[in-house]
């Protein structure tokens, strides 16, 4: 069986993209970081929960910061990234629900009232949030490094606050040389998927 999506673009979305480790010079614009949110908001969460947040690291002061709560190996790569992404799960986003979530305004009382609750629901969501907006990066042509190797704690306090968690640093922009590392093997459909 075949899928609807074109092969090339599954080869972008899917076969060929990587995680970049280099970049060019050549800038990503707020037009096509815009254009990559307006995309990927679709995805779907629970109760159209939405609470990833995107924080642009742009200006060269802020990208020092960031760099000095990299791991040592994520430092050079992400100094050099045209773009860096801090993608977040904001805990206190229950408050959109009733906005978010019409057809049942009172879910933010009925599930998210306790704090324990809304960070577990805002972790996952906001991971699965990512994930489309990785794919949405490479549907605009460009490339994607996510990664969680920072100091999570020195970034939250550093960007965030104390109702936003980090889940990873994302570098953006066109490949650079060399940008691939060999495609490591994956599992095939008989090891993850049971039928019961």
């Amino acid at each position: 069986m075949s899928l609807a999506l074109d092969p090339a673009a599954q080869d972008l979305l899917f076969r060929e993209a990587r995680t970049a480790n280099s970049f060019t010079d050549e800038p990503v614009t707020d037009e096509q970081v815009q254009a990559i949110y307006d995309l990927v908001k679709y995805g779907p969460t629970a109760f159209n929960q939405t609470p990833l947040r995107i924080t642009l690291v742009r200006s060269p002061e802020a990208r020092e910061r960031l760099v000095r709560h990299m791991a040592e190996g994520n430092q050079p790569k992400t100094a050099a990234a045209p773009l860096v992404a801090i993608l977040s799960a904001d805990n206190e986003f229950h408050e959109e629900l009733p906005h978010l979530f019409p057809a049942m305004p009172q879910v933010k009382d009925l599930f998210f009232a306790e704090r324990p609750v809304r960070e577990n629901a805002a972790t996952l969501n906001a991971a699965l949030q990512a994930a489309y907006f990785i794919v949405g990066v490479r549907a605009a042509g460009l490339a994607a490094g996510p990664m969680t190797g920072f100091d999570f704690e020195g970034v939250r306090k550093e960007f965030l606050d104390d109702d936003h968690t980090p889940l990873m640093v994302v570098n953006i922009g066109r490949p650079g040389p060399d940008a691939w590392y060999p495609r490591s093997p994956r599992l095939e459909f008989d090891q993850v998927v049971t039928t019961v």
